[in-house]
């Protein structure tokens, strides 16, 4: 076996994007397995900071493949400006860089069709990115997209008008007006007119078939790391429905996403936030309306890469981190952002929610119609910052109290901790097989 998984454990936003770039230097292949331009994984280092859309987050090694594999949904005028972007601040990024000729496209009408949605649902809106993720993967499952092998066929104009006229008779009869609506500050005509010639950059890529690509590498013994964007409590199955997003964020959308076997799989990474934070509608028992949410929200930089929307923030939920574990089969985990709390003079823990009256210890299918009140236990903060120390023996006692709190709560091992944005700041603390 010489697959490794990194994925997300809450609400997305965890910290992907550094992990993968600091693990990277360890793996031959990373590939990115579904989601699109709503993921927003960020990278510092050398004094810069760059946020991922669509690429892979292993880029930035010059002796790694990455791939984005048929799982994910592209849209080509977006992933052009993160080429360019790259390219700019030096990065070789096309000599590494496969695209799956299976990944399906964001059309322009897709953008315009998710602005429609949630105009429809009004105060029932799930908080989209207006990205077009959700009509681009509602055309998959349809049978109705348009996908990267296309691009090059003699019918993909005419596939496209098609796709087109119907997502318009949908917005026409939304009632929502295409014309007064804006993509990235154009109007339709004008964002199609660059979305077109963007064409041409997906057309000069390394277009693969990546399942047989990829199993190739596997077969060579090449190790791979496929890494999740979103998280696995926003899984289309699995997370708060219908406040998720459209895509398999478990461990299921790496078989369905790369076209790997089950049985391919060696760790399981798990990531979490020390505490927890949310972007849009949906259910968060433990979120903080306080000084303390404040003080998570401005210290921990917690405003969205992609959408630039602030975050809510709370307390850790245990009984949802244990439900994601579950879910994934995590072998190890990864903690990021304690740094936030350094300041914070007690810490509190979800470990159980009241619901009617109840006690319950797991995440139930109300929980988005019924109030979930969380149980919590209390913990000594450690008052002291974490973020460069040089020795283990630095760590303060209740931060690895804290640590070990957790762990004795999931049964699964924090083997790595990140203490700042920077790759530096990582503390890989056991003995780790990643490295």
């Amino acid at each position: 076996m010489s697959v490794d998984v990194l994925l997300g454990l809450q609400w997305g936003d965890e910290g992907k994007g550094k992990i993968v770039d600091v693990l990277t230097p360890n793996y031959d292949v990373v590939a990115r397995f579904q989601g699109g331009p709503n993921a927003g994984h960020t990278i510092e280092f050398d004094g810069k900071k760059f946020v991922l859309h669509t690429i892979p987050s292993g880029i930035f090694n010059k002796k790694t493949i990455n791939l984005i594999g048929n799982g994910v949904i592209i849209d080509p005028q977006i992933l052009q400006n993160e080429i360019r972007h790259l390219q700019e601040s030096g990065t070789d990024v096309l000599s590494n860089l496969f695209v799956s000729r299976k990944a399906h496209l964001i059309l322009p009408s897709h953008r315009v069709m998710d602005a429609a949605s949630e105009q429809q649902k009004g105060v029932g809106k799930i908080g989209s990115t207006l990205k077009g993720i959700g009509p681009t993967y509602t055309d998959k499952v349809s049978r109705n997209g348009l996908r990267v092998g296309d691009i090059c066929s003699g019918s993909f104009k005419q596939s496209y008008e098609d796709l087109k006229k119907r997502h318009f008779e949908f917005i026409k009869l939304s009632g929502f007006d295409h014309k007064a609506h804006f993509i990235d500050g154009l109007d339709f005509d004008s964002y199609e007119q660059k979305w077109m010639n963007s064409l041409k950059k997906l057309v000069d890529m390394q277009q693969v078939d990546s399942e047989y690509f990829i199993n190739k590498l596997i077969n060579k013994k090449k190790r791979v790391l496929a890494e999740g964007a979103q998280g696995s409590l926003l899984d289309i199955d699995f997370g708060s429905y219908p406040f998720v997003t459209s895509s398999s964020t478990t461990i299921a959308g790496v078989f369905s996403g790369l076209g790997i076997a089950p049985n391919k799989i060696r760790n399981v990474i798990g990531i979490f936030k020390a505490y927890c934070t949310r972007v849009g509608s949906g259910p968060f028992p433990t979120e903080l309306f306080d000084n303390t949410g404040a003080l998570l929200r401005e210290k921990g930089r917690e405003f969205g890469s992609t959408t630039g929307r602030p975050r809510r923030c709370g307390w850790l939920d245990l009984p949802s981190l244990e439900y994601a574990i579950m879910l994934n089969g995590v072998t190890e985990l990864v903690m990021m952002k304690a740094d936030v709390m350094d300041e914070l003079e007690e810490i509190k823990v979800a470990t159980a929610y009241k619901v009617k009256d109840n006690e319950i210890d797991y995440v139930p299918f109300e929980a988005c119609s019924e109030n979930m009140e969380p149980v919590y236990e209390s913990l000594p903060g450690w008052n002291n910052s974490i973020s460069n120390f040089a020795d283990v023996h630095d760590i303060p006692a209740n931060f690895e109290k804290y640590i070990q709190y957790i762990e004795g709560k999931v049964k699964v091992p924090v083997t790595v901790v990140s203490t700042g944005p920077d790759r530096r700041q990582t503390w890989f603390r056991k003995d780790n097989p990643l490295v």
